[in-house]
């Protein structure tokens, strides 16, 4: 049955008004993942009432589709002003941006494109065959996993520090901090809201990352004037797409990525974002020059890309097989999927085999349709960095204030953005690193949430996170990810080689008195 409803998708999705759907989805991510302070939920959320007069499998197809491209699209924006259009494409700013004004813009976009392509292949692949013994295997995260992969999550901070690692700390606790504001999750009381209505939601994580990623840098852009410009201009003709030596090479970080966006995507409540961030931290961690991340280093572009885009596959598998999103976009595609009658869960690859197996299939075409279509809206996107710097910096703040407005239609929430931004170039001038910050802010929620509910099915006992075997483990990678990340560690490596040198010059010495 699963083989003959594997071949009807198939045929579904070649079929001319699908096919028209996945490209027009495409085009309209792109375009909104490029736009500073739209998110591809939004963008769903947006679209979801004009799929209402299309048959389910068109609609469906079109906003899988646009859920991809806006996770590529984000980077465009990342790369060529250091405002991520999406949250997940926060981590790409960090190599994606400097490679850009070393006058590799091209190359930088090319990178993230064909990481991207990657990426979405494998969560494809993964999606088609894997599906259900996936699908099976969430079901043994509960709370206590989920604490467990939070913490390991907040390990990532001290290998994102740029300088000193205790400001970087102070950076992720600030964030943690920050993602604390609001009602508690389990007892309901009111936390850090000085009494303000508004604040009793917590803090809008799209907001606040609009916020320090696109204000303090529209500051800067209005303030240096246009010297920056027209070194971009110069720059923005170099070849685009990787050579096939640059692609074999970023392949293992690829593909390796592409797993843990599959994996993260697999586990609800995590993202694009979260990914991005695991990735980049993994990619840091396997390179033989890691002080080159930060720099332009390709390995730094490639990684967080491959993983956001791997996350569509991956949420996608729970929220089909088991009706729990898997992240906030994912949540509105389920919506669009009751929206015409079809209600997610463990029957649904069976009852409504023919729609899914459309769906699953349209987000593989959707990945070729990136690719094609990037190459021609993406060469489009470098003539942004034509227009002065002092129109760019306004046009970065009315779009900001655009979006911040858009996710709740609240003015407090484009003041709670400025407040952000500020902040934000403040901790800039402080040569204060904004990743730790994210990561906080991404992790805080998840962690209060799952710690709470562990020690209230423990009972109290903190002993529950090592009894779950999968909990025990991860605990046991993020201690030895902090222990590697300590000063103590590093003194010890380096009296080790210090020994083994020393070992060495008197094997020399002898051998030469000899």
């Amino acid at each position: 049955m699963t083989d003959s409803f594997l071949w009807i998708g198939l045929t579904n999705v070649v079929q001319p008004i699908n096919i028209a759907a996945i490209v027009m989805g495409t085009l309209i991510g792109m375009f909104v993942g490029a736009m500073p302070g739209l998110s591809a939920t939004m963008a769903i959320a947006l679209l979801l009432p004009l799929t209402f007069s299309f048959e389910p499998a068109t609609g469906l197809a079109m906003l899988a589709s646009l859920y991809l491209s806006a996770m590529y699209g984000g980077s465009i924006a990342a790369i060529l002003l250091r405002t991520p259009g999406t949250p997940a494409a926060a981590a790409t700013v960090i190599d994606g941006y400097p490679m850009a004004q070393a006058g590799k813009a091209g190359k930088a976009l090319g990178y993230s494109l064909t990481a991207s392509l990657i990426g979405g292949i494998v969560s494809s692949i993964v999606l088609l065959t894997v599906a259900p013994m996936l699908g099976r295997l969430v079901l043994n995260f509960g709370p206590v996993e989920i604490f467990a992969i939070a913490v390991l999550g907040i390990t990532i901070i001290g290998s994102l520090s740029q300088g000193s690692a205790v400001l970087g700390l102070m950076s992720g606790a600030l964030g943690l901090l920050i993602s604390m504001i609001g009602m508690d999750p389990t007892t309901g009381t009111p936390r850090f809201t000085f009494g303000n209505l508004n604040l009793f939601g917590g803090v809008e994580f799209t907001v606040a990352l609009i916020g320090l990623f696109s204000i303090p840098q529209a500051i800067r852009l209005m303030m240096g004037g246009d010297t920056q410009t027209s070194s971009r201009i110069s720059n923005v003709r170099d070849r685009m797409l990787p050579t096939a030596i640059e692609f074999v090479k970023m392949l293992p970080n690829s593909i390796r990525s592409a797993g843990i966006g599959v994996a993260t995507g697999l586990i609800p409540g995590t993202g694009g974002d979260t990914a991005s961030w695991f990735a980049y931290n993994e990619a840091k961690r396997f390179s033989r020059n890691k002080a080159a991340f930060g720099t332009g280093h390709p390995a730094g572009i490639v990684a967080p890309e491959a993983a956001n885009n791997s996350v569509v596959g991956g949420a996608l598998i729970p929220t089909i097989s088991l009706g729990i999103p898997g992240s906030s976009s994912t949540a509105v595609l389920m919506g669009g999927l009751m929206v015409h009658g079809i209600l997610p869960g463990p029957t649904l690859m069976t009852d409504h085999g023919d729609v899914t197996y459309t769906l699953l299939w349209a987000v593989l075409f959707a990945n070729v349709a990136l690719f094609a279509v990037g190459m021609l809206f993406t060469r489009a996107c470098v003539s942004v960095t034509k227009i002065p710097n002092r129109v760019v910096g306004p046009v970065i703040v009315v779009l900001s204030i655009i979006g911040a407005y858009a996710l709740n239609n609240s003015i407090f929430e484009i003041w709670l953005m400025l407040g952000f931004g500020l902040f934000g170039f403040v901790l800039d001038a402080c040569k204060i690193p904004t990743p730790p910050l994210v990561i906080g802010l991404i992790l805080g929620p998840v962690l209060d949430t799952s710690l709470e509910q562990s020690l209230l099915i423990g009972q109290g006992n903190w002993m529950i996170f090592l009894q779950s075997p999968i909990s025990a483990v991860l605990l046991a990678i993020a201690f030895l990810s902090i222990l590697q990340a300590t000063p103590l560690f590093s003194w010890l490596g380096g009296l080790r080689r210090r020994s083994a040198g020393a070992s060495e010059s008197e094997v020399d010495s002898r051998k030469t008195h000899g």
